[in-house]
């Protein structure tokens, strides 16, 4: 499935990682819901989008580390600059939504 594609059915903003929206698509095995970061480390497989709340910049790291698909950044929390920054480095997707990490996993499901 294409980013692009993705966020418009979770009706989600792309708010970088976005030189790959349109032209690849991703492969998503998982979902994965969580905040802290060791966590999810411990947890999260590859190819998994993500969903959490956390912004800062170690999130790319971690979502590097488990080649993770893609982020997505519930509650309207405002991803940071930096972060922004390394996923456009990475080309990891973040994408950013209102609704609650409960709702998106709820959409999520229903695209299954």
């Amino acid at each position: 499935m294409k980013i692009t594609d993705l966020s418009e059915k979770l009706d989600c903003e792309i708010v970088s990682g976005n030189n790959r929206a349109d032209s690849v698509d991703i492969q998503i095995d998982n979902v994965y819901i969580g905040d802290l970061l060791s966590v999810v480390m411990s947890k999260a497989k590859e190819q998994s989008i993500w969903i959490t709340i956390q912004t800062h910049l170690n999130v790319m790291a971690v979502a590097e580390l488990l080649d993770i698909a893609c982020v997505i950044v519930v509650e309207g929390m405002e991803v940071e600059e930096q972060t922004i920054n390394k996923s456009n480095e990475l080309q990891i997707p973040i994408l950013k939504t209102k609704a609650s990490a409960y709702e998106i996993a709820c959409k999520l499901n229903n695209l299954s």
